[in-house]
């Protein structure tokens, strides 16, 4: 999941639009809720990957080193 700004922006449009179509359908299935729990660990490594690109361009350091990182690492940050 590399790339830029633009290319991690997309990323996190494609994947809340897919997430809004399963809220659409009412009621949830148990496949719903379990593409759900994975949209949501693929929105928060995106946007982990955003906010380690904007902080190395910020400190004048090169946007490319930041990397994905894994859910169990972006699952336990605290909101």
């Amino acid at each position: 999941m590399a790339g830029n700004d633009a290319s991690v922006l997309g990323k996190i449009n494609e994947l809340v639009a897919e997430e809004e179509r399963l809220y659409a359908h009412g009621s949830l299935t148990d496949a719903d809720q379990m593409r759900l729990s994975e949209l949501k660990v693929q929105l928060d490594q995106c946007w982990d990957l955003l906010r380690q690109r904007r902080a190395l361009r910020e400190f004048g350091k090169d946007p490319e080193q930041a990397k994905a990182r894994a859910a169990s690492v972006v699952e336990g940050y605290e909101q």
